[in-house]
């Protein structure tokens, strides 16, 4: 059960012809501060070392403030997250998470320990899906249609998200349905906000090249007008009123000299601008899906 209030997100209609993603478990358009109460079991195989945290809603993936990738990280999943529940992409229930000073106190593993007493306050997390797998395009390929791998792409193009290769998916598979999970590396423009002009604003993101659904995915033209009029200035405004000031004042965002409201204004005035007709991003991405299409396979031979 959900205890907490509505974020105030105003959704844009989706056009009837974007046939949109049906899941079980609806992404919720709340996002709830929770209580930690018990740490589960740690995630080793993130960089960050997320882990397992029961909370008073249940169990949930917790990313830490105090691990090493940061505030940014935890700002970065927040905005992407929301932004894909906002396009009806299938995202695990957000939340905020927080640990009390005495949270973690006992725990003996030292690196553990280290992070949780840097992580008291505010923290991100996503609903934990038990039972689910990763996901591998040559086993589970058939699990994710066309149209949804070409929406997938096209949001990570826009928030020039490295991380969703095939050596690392960052996708689960639970219940038979594709779910998008950490995009702590995505917006690495804010990792050095001085040097953003407006040729990185519009950067094609060549990266995409490397994306796991990429040749799965139809014509990212396709879909490019469609996703961008459900993206709105308010739409945006609305998910970056929903990152609390308790990670925007962090010491990452105060050695950029902002202050929580100004550290808004600069994701907005980059996210709206990215948004603007022509999108580098999306024409690069059907460019370069073409040409991986294109190549012909290398063949085999055999051995003598």
């Amino acid at each position: 059960m959900i205890r907490a209030g509505v974020i105030n997100i105003p959704i844009a209609s989706v056009p009837s012809n974007m046939p949109l993603y049906s899941h079980r478990m609806t992404p919720s358009r709340t996002l709830p501060t929770l209580s930690a109460r018990r740490y589960v079991q740690p995630l080793r195989e993130g960089g960050s070392l997320p882990a397992i945290v029961d909370t008073d809603d249940g169990l949930f993936v917790v990313k830490f403030r105090g691990a090493g990738q940061g505030a940014k990280a935890l700002v970065a999943e927040l905005i992407s997250g929301m932004l894909a529940m906002a396009l009806e992409l299938p995202v695990p229930d957000l939340a905020l998470v927080q640990l009390s000073e005495t949270f973690g106190r006992s725990e003996p593993d030292p690196e553990i320990s280290d992070i949780l007493r840097k992580s008291h306050g505010i923290n991100v997390a996503l609903r934990y899906l038990d039972g689910a797998f990763n996901f591998d395009a040559t086993a589970a390929g058939d699990l994710i249609d066309a149209r949804l791998a070409t929406r997938v792409v096209w949001l990570d193009a826009l928030l020039t998200n490295p991380d969703r290769t095939a050596r690392n998916t960052n996708m689960m598979i639970w219940e038979r349905s594709p779910w998008l999970i950490d995009h702590g590396a995505a917006l690495y423009a804010h990792h050095d906000w001085a040097s953003v002009d407006t040729a990185r604003v519009h950067s094609p993101f060549p990266l995409i090249r490397d994306h796991v659904l990429l040749t799965h995915a139809q014509d990212v033209a396709s879909v490019d007008e469609q996703m961008a009029a459900v993206l709105t200035s308010d739409v945006v405004s609305g998910v970056l009123e929903q990152v609390p000031d308790a990670l925007l004042a962090d010491a990452a965002f105060q050695a950029d000299g902002d202050t929580p409201a100004q550290a808004r204004a600069r994701y907005a005035s980059y996210l709206n601008e990215r948004l603007a007709s022509p999108r580098a991003f999306a024409l690069t991405a059907s460019k370069v899906r073409a040409e991986k299409l294109s190549e012909v396979p290398l063949q085999r031979t055999a051995r003598r």
